[in-house]
């Protein structure tokens, strides 16, 4: 990571009261941020569907299933031009979890000035998800991005934005952007990609102990020994080089362990103190630095 931009997310930190300190200088290893400040750190699942938000403008849908759908969240005009962030949450791939926890992080990034299109889709369970029907949900979310030139949103620039397994869906289709042809065909540029407590190792987090972590299987199919080349196709560990790629990690994430935020040629920062659900809360330290990198992308 260069000098200039560990300064600029220093500066970005001291602007809201916030400490800054210890970065790693040696290139894609992990920068262990510590923070001092009267926001939130660590904070529960309760507290982030708790939080108090702003209802949609628009929802659209890609296809003809009930989950196959979008909501878009639009800044006010004078908050400049900034780039569309498409938004994946998280939940484990399971039905039990939709896109309604999401509502109050993609209000908050809407509130900072960006658009926001948040997508739902199939998920494992009632819903009908799994792999790879999950992730074709997904990517067709995604390009349904160029119907919002309709309502005003200017498609020139985006960037892609994923929570949990939300992150791992993400990172997935920014790696295949180009040789999936309705996500090249789009009318943009693809600014970069964000895992937020991302998924990145597939393989591995299979065979941990979590509620999380055995909720894998179960997405995919069946065990690596069983399907190993649809594992494979899902891993995005088994891609070589990543670029524009960015890993923000809390290291007290007791549901994707820290180690997960692992990519060659992304960018890592693992925040001292957050935990897994920091990120989708708009009052804790982990959501000023997700706006800080968005700003500064």
């Amino acid at each position: 990571m260069s000098v200039l931009l560990r300064s600029i997310i220093c500066l970005a930190f001291i602007t809201a009261a916030m400490g800054c300190s210890h970065f790693n200088t040696a290139k894609h290893q992990p920068v262990i941020a510590k923070t001092t400040t009267e926001l939130m750190a660590n904070v529960s699942y309760q507290a982030v569907i708790e939080q108090p938000y702003q209802p949609a403008e628009h929802r659209i849908s890609y296809g003809t299933d009930p989950a196959q759908f979008g909501l878009l969240w639009s800044p006010l005009p004078e908050q400049g031009d900034k780039p569309l962030v498409i938004f994946i949450h998280g939940g484990c791939w399971l039905s039990e979890y939709n896109i309604e926890h999401s509502y109050a992080l993609a209000s908050a990034i809407a509130n900072r000035g960006y658009p926001v299109w948040s997508i739902e889709y199939r998920r494992t369970g009632v819903t009908g998800g799994g792999w790879p029907t999950t992730y074709n949900d997904v990517v067709q979310g995604i390009a349904a991005a160029a119907r919002l030139e309709n309502h005003g949103i200017d498609l020139s620039k985006l960037v892609l934005v994923g929570h949990s397994a939300g992150g791992h869906l993400a990172l997935l289709a920014g790696a295949n952007w180009q040789t999936t042809p309705t996500l090249a065909s789009l009318p943009t540029t693809l600014g970069g990609v964000i895992g937020l407590a991302a998924i990145t190792d597939i393989i591995r987090y299979a065979k941990g102990t979590n509620s999380c972590e055995t909720a894998t299987p179960q997405f995919m199919g069946g065990s690596e020994k069983q399907i190993p080349q649809a594992y494979q196709q899902a891993d995005p560990a088994s891609i070589k080089h990543w670029q524009q790629t960015w890993l923000l990690h809390g290291a007290a994430d007791s549901i994707v362990a820290p180690t997960q935020a692992n990519l060659t040629g992304a960018e890592t920062i693992i925040l001292d103190d957050a935990g897994h659900f920091d990120w989708i809360h708009g009052k804790t330290v982990a959501f000023e630095l997700l706006i800080s990198i968005l700003d500064k992308m």
